[in-house]
């Protein structure tokens, strides 16, 4: 029997925001947690988060990790979701007027590309509302 690879079983993680929510104080996590840390009740259901939210803080990257020396200068933010939960993500174009407390939704866009296999791997970033 052979299993499936990793990348197809997390796949619903990858391209959608998934946390988890306590039935009982109804507080939101992400990532998912399998105990509330408020409550210390372990019947937690999967919750697809909107991925709307504001700028809580942010940095703009001008020198970058090796592998994406190609996207410098880009900007990662912290998100403070709608639901509730911080998020940590890259923000994309236009942010030439980004400011704490802007609203952001979360969009689907290109993450990395291997040269050597030619895979595209796409992700979540956050776009500025204008």
């Amino acid at each position: 029997m052979k299993s499936i690879p990793t990348s197809w079983r997390l796949s619903r993680l990858k391209y959608k925001l998934i946390g988890t929510k306590c039935k009982l104080c109804n507080e939101v996590f992400f990532p998912p947690r399998g105990i509330c840390p408020n409550c210390r009740n372990n019947k937690l259901e999967q919750t697809e988060l909107s991925g709307n939210g504001i700028i809580h803080s942010f940095t703009i990257i001008r020198t970058a990790p090796e592998g994406f020396e190609d996207q410098v200068p880009y900007v990662v933010g912290v998100i403070k979701l709608d639901e509730g939960p911080f998020f940590t993500g890259q923000i994309v174009k236009p942010v030439k007027n980004i400011k704490i407390g802007k609203r952001v939704k979360i969009v689907f866009r290109r993450l990395s590309e291997h040269e050597k296999s030619e895979i595209i791997n796409y992700g979540l970033k956050f776009r500025i509302i204008e």
